[in-house]
């Protein structure tokens, strides 16, 4: 079972006068990431590194950015990819304390802080979703916005032309029961578009 974060989750350690400033956090992809660590650069200018792994999906990445080939980002992902997670990106600030660690110190150092991290991160089950476009005539309007939120459909555009044209995104597993809702309600009228 995936799972992503609900929220930012932080942690801190101290290794060898060394300092590790982890975050994990739900992204929508590679873009955000790349976003959330250029703010980490202006908050930290004086970090020696912002390492960082993202697991997305088809934009998964993996930075050392400097450290030593593979003891960041690399274990970072592993990280992520052991606790199932999906759409979360990992990042450590590394502030240097003049002490070298060696390849496996800074793999352990890099591994436990987004452990910790992930200790106290609140996780939620991903579902897959899907969309539903339709129209329906103008009196029955109230009851298919009645049938969405009641169907846990939480966003959804309307356009008022002819008809009121509705896209939404549902969960796939509550999709069926939905449309055949929305069938029964609008005694067949609906016409479902592409």
């Amino acid at each position: 079972m995936r799972q992503t974060l609900k929220s930012p989750a932080h942690s801190e350690l101290v290794i060898k006068k060394s300092r590790f400033i982890a975050c994990v956090q739900p992204v929508e992809g590679r873009a955000q990431a790349q976003q959330v660590v250029l703010e980490l650069w202006r908050q930290h200018p004086e970090a020696r590194h912002v390492c960082w792994a993202l697991m997305a999906g088809g934009e998964s990445a993996a930075v050392d950015d400097g450290e030593p080939s593979g003891t960041a980002g690399r274990p970072m992902l592993e990280v992520l990819r052991h606790q199932h997670l999906e759409g979360v990106l990992a990042t450590v600030v590394r502030y240097f304390g003049g002490v070298k660690l060696g390849a496996g110190g800074l793999v352990r150092a890099y591994t436990d802080a987004v452990a910790q991290a992930l200790l106290v991160a609140e996780k939620v089950e991903l579902q897959a979703v899907c969309a539903l476009a339709f129209a329906v005539r103008y009196p029955q309007e109230g009851v298919v916005r009645h049938l969405l939120q009641q169907h846990g459909v939480t966003q959804w555009e309307v356009a008022h032309d002819e008809q009121v044209t509705v896209h939404a995104s549902v969960v796939e597993a509550v999709a069926p029961a939905l449309r055949q809702a929305l069938v029964d309600a609008t005694q067949g009228t609906v016409r479902w578009l592409d």
